[in-house]
């Protein structure tokens, strides 16, 4: 486990200085991405939407606040297209995550890890947890796009890739979405209790996660050919 953990947290590093650069700069803050959000309304729904689906799609490349996102695309939209919409922009990262990584990733396992021994004991490790990890990665933030990077790299079949991903982010987005279509800024309680319950509750999963593939045996390199 011990390779895997190691690349997950050189790129948790990488994601996380993103949010540090632009909490510490002020460029984008919630009030922000809530302005624009609410300019983009009094204009066209439809740029909500676009901006929604910008906003996280860049959540790839930037750390963004993806809770408060959905939740204000719900607001603004409604349950049922800020859903939508929200989901569009996470499956559109998660995708160009998963192909750019797949393409470049190897190489930058190799950089880190030049032991082919240790790298193989990696794929092997992520081939067997990996689902279950793509199921609760809205558990904590950068955690989503940590394993689409670490899916394409490890190269996970595509298809098992998406339909894992999509079981875990389709339910976190719709249910975000409807908490922020029936709040209100006289009554945001909504809001805040279905932040706290999902991402609670799935936090709680990864804590638990983590402490049983701890404590389990050590991966068998001693692999006999067919």
């Amino acid at each position: 486990m011990k390779p895997l953990l190691t690349v997950a947290a050189v790129l948790a590093c990488i994601f996380a200085s993103t949010f540090l650069i632009l909490k510490l700069s002020g460029v984008l803050t919630v009030d922000d991405i809530e302005y624009f959000l609410q300019s983009a309304s009094d204009i066209n729904p439809l740029y909500v939407a676009a901006l929604v689906i910008a906003i996280l799609f860049a959540d790839l490349f930037i750390a963004v606040p993806t809770m408060t996102v959905t939740l204000l695309s719900g607001y603004f939209l409604g349950a049922v297209v800020g859903g939508v919409s929200a989901l569009i922009g996470m499956m559109f990262a998660a995708t160009t995550g998963y192909i750019i990584s797949r393409k470049f990733g190897p190489s930058l396992l190799y950089r880190i890890y030049k032991d082919e021994q240790k790298l193989s004991e990696m794929r092997t490790i992520f081939g067997r947890h990996g689902a279950f990890v793509l199921l609760i990665c809205r558990a904590a933030p950068i955690l989503p796009e940590l394993c689409c990077c670490l899916s394409g790299a490890t190269k996970m079949p595509f298809i098992r890739f998406i339909l894992y991903f999509s079981i875990g982010t389709v339910p976190y987005a719709f249910i975000a979405s409807y908490a922020g279509s029936i709040s209100t800024l006289s009554n945001p309680k909504p809001a805040i209790l279905t932040a706290i319950i999902v991402s609670g509750g799935l936090w709680l999963v990864w804590f638990f996660f983590l402490k049983i593939t701890n404590n389990s045996k050590p991966v068998n390199n001693d692999i006999t050919s067919a």
